[in-house]
């Protein structure tokens, strides 16, 4: 069976919105975490949120560092969660899941395939993790404080949940790459 996958930076303060504003390094050991998704995951899960900032985006780039995962993520079959969105269209391999999540990425695990990953989407981060369809949660946790007006990971309402630590290396440049599994 399939496992889904979410790999996100994260401040130590939680912060996972806007990473560009708040990452100072991005070093090989990152790189290559992220290089390990695109060798292992063949499927991609995305909140709308996510799913309409990307798509003005990812299909413009042909060129420069970014058109290799420009390529792997424009190719791969994207499934948008979102109750706000009609259409998905407007990114060529989409498809809007609409209705029950849970039945639709357990029949998504149950294809064929590589593992799924999930791209941003904090809110369907933690939706996945509160209804145990998370297999691994990827935190490259950097050593800044983003500070207030960020969106969170968790907020202070999300139910508590075990996760157990499968495993946790520093980078050069001070993130800590730590893969958790839920505790089942």
């Amino acid at each position: 069976m399939r496992k889904v996958v979410s790999g996100l930076f994260v401040s130590l303060d939680g912060a996972v919105q806007s990473p560009d504003q708040w990452q100072f390094e991005f070093d090989e050991e990152m790189g290559a975490a992220l290089a390990r998704t695109l060798e292992t995951a063949d499927t991609i899960l995305l909140g709308g949120v996510t799913f309409t900032e990307w798509a003005g985006y990812w299909p413009t780039v042909t060129s420069g560092e970014d058109a290799g995962f420009a390529t792997w993520i424009n190719e791969s079959p994207k499934y948008v969660v979102s109750s706000t969105l009609d259409s998905v269209d407007d990114w060529a391999n989409s498809t809007l899941i609409k209705g029950d999540l849970t039945t639709a990425v357990n029949e998504l695990k149950a294809g064929e395939g590589k593992d799924i990953t999930v791209a941003g989407s904090p809110t369907l981060v933690r939706s996945l993790l509160e209804l145990d369809l998370l297999d691994e949660l990827v935190l490259l946790i950097h050593p800044v404080v983003a500070g207030e007006g960020r969106r969170k990971l968790f907020t202070d309402d999300t139910p508590m949940k075990r996760l157990q630590l499968v495993s946790a290396q520093p980078t050069s440049s001070g993130v800590i790459i730590a893969t958790y599994r839920p505790a089942r």
